[in-house]
């Protein structure tokens, strides 16, 4: 009982120092206060549930393997997982993406990208190595009884937060689905007014995620749409080219080397037509001659310097 409440309390607790650093970076980004996560509270469950599941993953490995190394890849793994699969489940929930990370050097599906995961590594280290330590040694001080009503108080009011939350989302899931609007840009001003009129709840969720990418059936019919006509587009201009530098070619041969080509078809075709046992002594005499004067421009041929 006892490990578990100092999990719910780690969970908390790096939970609000998650939304410290989101709400830092942002006020350097954006000079202001902005109350980033889909929660209203001062906590982001990703960094406390990423921070739980290292706290477990890398304490069970401790036996065999508690070196440096160990712990950041399982803390780059772990907390990767966790992003990715909070990204998926929020996007087809709430038919939004929350975060894209699409621009960024090695990044999968947009939903995760290298650099992250190495501070996720890094952060392990920091969280296994100094964190965990200090903060169970801090919870360690007070007494259990003390521990489960403060794991109980935050709990309450983390559901609580939840619930008015998921209201907030499913007003703007609503929103989404109901627009017939056929880009994020149409579908985010919809939403921004949706919400700008009601309480702070609402006007809240609008700050904390100005960047957001609203998918819905009909935008990606409508992407599909363009990339399929641009595909199109690119094969045709494609075929255009190839047809002009054919044509450009056959313009730029030069008269000699067309001449040749029709003396070559010629002697082909004669090879066809003649036959030399039918053939009367005045067709015959043509043909000698005609076979003269190819020997002759064979030769000439053979002198030239080739290119």
């Amino acid at each position: 009982m006892e490990y578990t409440v100092n999990l719910i309390l780690l969970f908390f607790a790096f939970s609000v120092l998650g939304w410290c650093i989101e709400v830092t970076l942002k006020y350097f980004e954006f000079h202001r206060f902005i109350n980033r996560g889909f929660l209203t509270g001062p906590w982001l469950p990703i960094y406390g549930s990423g921070a739980v599941l290292i706290t477990l993953v890398v304490g069970g490995l401790a036996p065999l393997d508690s070196s440096v190394g160990t712990t950041f890849l399982a803390s780059f793994v772990l907390c990767g997982l966790v992003e990715y699969l909070t990204s998926w489940f929020m996007e087809k929930r709430f038919h939004a993406r929350w975060w894209d990370y699409s621009q960024k050097p090695m990044n999968l599906h947009g939903r995760v990208w290298i650099g992250n995961l190495i501070l996720f590594g890094l952060g392990g280290v920091l969280i296994i190595k100094l964190l965990d330590p200090l903060l169970l040694g801090l919870f360690g001080r007070m007494s259990l009884l003390s521990r489960e009503i403060l794991a109980g108080g935050l709990s309450a009011i983390f559901l609580a937060d939840y619930i008015v939350s998921h209201f907030v989302l499913k007003l703007v899931k609503t929103g989404v689905e109901n627009s017939r609007a056929d880009s994020t840009e149409q579908i985010s001003k919809e939403v921004h007014l949706l919400l700008h009129d009601r309480s702070y709840f609402y006007r809240r969720f609008v700050d904390a995620y100005p960047e957001v990418i609203y998918k819905t059936e009909r935008i990606a019919a409508r992407m599909e749409a363009v990339r399929a006509e641009t595909e199109r587009l690119r094969r045709q201009a494609e075929q255009r080219l190839g047809d002009a530098r054919e044509q450009l070619a056959r313009e730029l041969e030069p008269t000699a080397s067309i001449k040749s080509g029709i003396i070559d078809r010629q002697e082909q075709l004669i090879r066809r037509l003649y036959d030399e046992s039918r053939a009367d002594e005045e067709s015959r005499a043509l043909k000698r001659e005609i076979d003269k004067e190819l020997q002759r421009l064979q030769k000439r041929r053979s002198r030239l310097p080739r290119p």
